[in-house]
């Protein structure tokens, strides 16, 4: 229930995992809070004039304090009441808008509306250390090739990085068009660095040892090491993991139907379950239960396994050391040596490597192009082996006249 804003309660908010959260005032309609992952604060008023609903930001807080915040809003709803478009008058002095702009209406609607919640996390990411320091502040009509070309050259050292920052501020860019905020992408034509497929699997000793570290994480934190085990056990995406409730699971059949709201090809897929994935369902589930596998602190489903990632990853040896200096004593820090999305290729490619065809291992992956499985091809020795084998049986079992091996005789 919304209650007045005030200082005291503006100062105890706390960031959300993801996007923003909107805190509306009880006393001016439309008047509100809006909190970013981040932690940034801005008073913000929605309204509707000319049949358009509209958001102004105020001010950030604590720059605007909630008194003065307040008095801005209520002068501005009688304006607004007769025609008066406090955000177009605005953006008129202002001119054009920036960059900065373009990523705030980017994120709000676009990404956080259409996006998964690492995709998400991602964007904000990439933003926020990267592309407003060097961008924000220009002009769209004022970026051109070479400032593209400059940031991308600042990121040479990480191409992987590289090429998603361009890609995102294309995409940025395609919506400003969209948008008739601006004619022209100044990232066209830009040219991406080279990328080696990034494969890494989990080798016979790792994967015991990763299961020996979940079990031991799984005391402290059973339900994060549980949706571990499914990632691993099913090769599916986290985000399907962490969205999935209890009715999308028939444990008699052993089929897990994830909906189209769920997948990244946004279509139903109906994924059969091994026996070692039914027995970590079926350990979790009591007796009547509904609602999402793995709740959250405020009961919705949870957003992220990046902790418990880490910790798993420290105590099965999977993670290097950091070290650097604080201001008082050394700090040490841990990095996984392989993403939490490489548990879906590691998944894909002990079947294939045993044996299991493409398209089968396409189908479990929930993959709708025959090329995003062919990645893994190259795994695939198991049938040509055994075909090379055939004419080495052959040869083996044929003898030179004489009985003789020739193999080392002039020619």
């Amino acid at each position: 229930m919304a209650a007045k804003i005030n200082q005291r309660r503006v100062k105890e908010l706390t960031p959300p995992e993801q996007g923003n959260r909107i805190v509306w005032d009880s006393e001016i309609k439309g008047f509100g809070v809006r909190l970013t992952a981040s932690g940034v604060k801005s008073y913000i008023l929605d309204y509707r004039v000319h049949g358009r609903q509209r958001r102004y930001t105020i001010g950030r807080h604590p720059e605007w304090t909630v008194e003065a915040a307040r008095r801005k809003a209520a002068e501005l709803k009688p304006r607004i009441a007769d025609g008066y478009d406090p955000l177009e008058v605005k953006q008129k002095q202002t001119g054009e808008p920036t960059v900065a702009d373009l990523s705030a209406q980017y994120l709000e609607r676009h990404a956080i509306p259409n996006k998964r919640a690492g995709s998400l996390r991602d964007d904000q990411r990439m933003l926020e250390a990267i592309v407003l320091p060097k961008l924000g502040r220009l002009r769209l009509a004022a970026v051109g090739a070479r400032d593209i070309e400059a940031l991308a050259a600042s990121l040479k050292a990480t191409p992987y990085q590289a090429n998603r920052v361009l890609a995102l501020l294309s995409h940025m860019f395609n919506k400003a068009a969209e948008w008739k905020w601006t004619a022209e992408n100044p990232v066209q034509g830009i040219p991406r660095y080279h990328e080696d497929r990034r494969e890494r699997w989990l080798s016979g000793e790792e994967l015991a040892a990763f299961a020996a570290a979940l079990n031991s994480y799984g005391a402290e934190n059973p339900s994060a090491a549980n949706a571990l085990r499914l990632l691993l056990l099913t090769g599916a995406r986290e985000g399907e993991v962490l969205k999935a409730d209890w009715t999308q699971f028939d444990l008699e059949r052993g089929v897990w139907t994830k909906p189209s709201a769920h997948t990244k090809e946004k279509k139903i897929e109906h994924v059969p379950l091994s026996d070692q994935a039914l027995a970590v369902l079926r350990a979790m589930k009591s007796e009547g239960a509904t609602g999402p596998l793995f709740p959250g602190s405020n009961g919705s489903a949870r957003v992220t396994l990046r902790r418990p990632w880490m910790q798993v990853c420290k105590l099965a040896g999977l993670a290097r050391e950091i070290r650097r200096k604080g201001k008082r004593r050394e700090i040490v820090r841990y990095k996984p040596t392989l993403r939490i999305h490489d548990l879906r290729h590691n998944f894909a490619s002990y079947l294939v490597s045993n044996g299991a065809s493409l398209p089968i291992v396409g189908k479990l992956l929930g993959h709708t192009q025959v090329a995003t499985t062919q990645r893994y091809a190259h795994l695939a020795d198991a049938p040509l082996r055994d075909a090379a084998n055939v004419f080495g049986r052959i040869f083996a079992a044929s003898k030179p006249e004489g009985g003789e091996n020739t193999s080392n005789q002039g020619s």
